[in-house]
């Protein structure tokens, strides 16, 4: 049990998750840092932080499994007594022209993006307590609707959507339900397949002429997860100023 904020923190372990896992802790939270394959990084990343003083645990599952998701709910509730912030980094991405894509990895994407999505949103919305909040993650591609973007547009569109009507479903909780919605911005799975024309092409799209931080998507995370109780129903576009 701790008196502490709790956050449980989806796809907590790399990119942008590991970045908002630590901006937590560094505001006094209590976190659960969630892996879906890589128990190694999740567990190497809770020892370093609890060696620092802070509270975290580790917890497994995958997001588009409804009982595995209960089952890690339930992990949190009994190690900290409750959760207040759920924050949704979990996702895949696998870019093709619309006309050549396996379905299998459209199916793949939608499963892990769409119904994780809802199943983390489902549950969250019946175990975070008053005073709380989800945070779900879209892509500023949903307006600037890049070439070879098609599959994952179409479930980070979904996310928006889900979270919008969330937000509504939720009057009267103190809950707020949010989604940030990232620009270019250096992570693995944003790198992968890129080459560095690519790379520099897109930085040099946003008017800051660069490419974000996981850093830069933590600061909104946090403040969305803290002090910002009049922000709900958003989608917060975090991307430097991209058209």
């Amino acid at each position: 049990m701790t008196n502490k904020r709790v956050a449980f923190i989806l796809g907590g372990s790399g990119g942008i998750g590991k970045a908002v896992v630590e901006k937590l802790i560094e505001q006094d939270y209590a976190v659960a840092v969630h892996y879906a394959g890589n128990k190694t990084k999740a567990d190497t990343l809770v020892e370093t932080l609890v060696a620092s003083g802070g509270k975290a645990i580790s917890v497994g599952g995958d997001v588009a499994d409804e009982n595995q998701m209960i089952s890690a709910f339930d992990v949190i509730e009994a190690h900290f007594g409750g959760v207040d912030v759920v924050i949704n980094t979990a996702g895949i991405m696998k870019l093709s022209l619309i006309t050549s894509l396996d379905m299998e990895d459209f199916d793949l994407i939608q499963r892990t993006n769409v119904r994780g999505t809802f199943v983390v949103s489902k549950h969250a919305a019946l175990r975070v307590r008053k005073g709380g909040a989800i945070i779900n993650f879209s892509t500023s591609v949903t307006r600037t609707n890049f070439p070879a973007y098609g599959a994952y547009v179409a479930s980070k569109a979904a996310v928006e959507s889900l979270t919008l009507i969330l937000a509504r479903e939720l009057r009267g909780k103190d809950i707020t339900v949010n989604t940030v919605a990232p620009g270019p911005t250096a992570t693995p799975l944003f790198l992968s397949g890129k080459d560095d024309k690519t790379i520099e092409s897109l930085a040099n799209a946003v008017p800051l002429e660069r490419l974000g931080q996981p850093s830069d998507i933590a600061e909104t995370v946090a403040f969305l997860a803290g002090p910002a109780r009049w922000v709900n129903g958003q989608i917060i576009f975090t991307n430097g100023g991209l058209a």
